[in-house]
């Protein structure tokens, strides 16, 4: 036996071992990856619709005319292209700018409380708005800020302000949506940032109250530094979807007096594909999006790697 075939044997025999030795944890896996397969996988084969003048009724998938590039062209020529990449890259880059750096303060705020149950409190109040849909946090935002009986009205009037119809005001509309999902999606956010602040060996911390070390000199020199790998990562996954600005927040809370400000892709993608039937356009528009994400990943990794050291691959 040649020495390729026997590396080869000896690989597929250690493969082969640790699958025994691990399967419950690869069976775990099964279902993901199933799920993935399913539902990621399969329909990347009905994307072709992007480049073919599909009709729902007339024309299968596989049968409807080639028309190439057409429906990419129509898309990047039209009037509301960059209406649409603006909106949405307003969207997604706020977002992060403010979730964010929210969430990792949340997470050591949550870490350095000393008090269980306050912090077990604090914990859930900030997890819970995650687990409600958009339609209730509409509900929710209503109350608040309806320009007739909304507690935010209700006080700028009582201060002697005039009322604001934050949810039509195409100037109120873009900050009501960040700091929406702000304040629903931070606490979950935060999760991944507390289960890397409980990895941080207590002894340096120790170590440093010895020597004399305040608060936020601990936090400076030793959390920050600790989680500086975690807080770029979730920054490279952010920044791969950064063309996914919210499409279930966005369809709860805008209306056409705001789509000057409030119409992002997959709105759009909607309405003209599932309302106005026009598929391949949609399909376009959507594998755009999903192409120029995926770019901005390799981009975002590819310099995080060469400055900091820090990546996903």
């Amino acid at each position: 036996m040649d020495g390729k075939n026997l590396r080869d044997k000896n690989y597929w025999g250690k493969l082969k071992k640790d699958v025994a030795r691990q399967k419950w944890i690869y069976m775990l896996i099964v279902l993901p990856l199933v799920y993935y397969f399913i539902f990621k996988y399969i329909p990347l084969w009905n994307a072709q619709i992007a480049f073919r003048n599909f009709k729902s009724v007339r024309y299968g998938i596989t049968t409807s005319p080639w028309v190439g590039m057409e429906n990419f062209y129509e898309f990047v020529t039209s009037h509301y292209f960059w209406s649409l990449i603006r909106n949405t890259l307003m969207y997604s880059v706020g977002k992060i700018i403010v979730s964010l750096p929210l969430s990792i303060i949340l997470a050591i705020a949550i870490y350095e409380c000393r008090h269980g149950a306050l912090r077990k409190v604090v914990q859930t109040l900030a997890y819970l708005p995650h687990f409600l849909s958009w339609v209730i946090m509409y509900g929710i935002l209503l109350s608040l800020f309806a320009p007739g009986d909304g507690i935010i009205n209700d006080l700028i009037k009582f201060f002697g302000g005039q009322p604001i119809d934050f949810l039509t005001n195409a100037k109120a509309f873009p900050w009501l949506v960040i700091f929406s999902d702000a304040w629903k999606e931070m606490g979950w956010s935060a999760i991944i940032f507390i289960a890397a602040l409980m990895g941080i060996d207590v002894s340096l911390f120790e170590a440093a109250m010895v020597e004399g070390a305040n608060s936020w000199q601990r936090v400076k020199y030793i959390t920050f530094p600790a989680i500086k790998p975690v807080i770029v990562t979730v920054l490279l996954l952010k920044i791969g979807t950064i063309f996914e600005a919210g499409f279930n927040q966005i369809f709860m809370l805008y209306s056409p007096a705001v789509y000057s400000v409030g119409d992002i892709i997959d709105t759009w993608v909607y309405r003209q594909g599932l309302l106005e039937g026009q598929f391949g356009l949609a399909t376009a528009a959507g594998l755009f999006k999903g192409l120029i994400g995926m770019l901005l990943l390799f981009l975002s990794n590819y310099l995080s790697k060469k400055y900091t050291e820090s990546s996903l691959f």
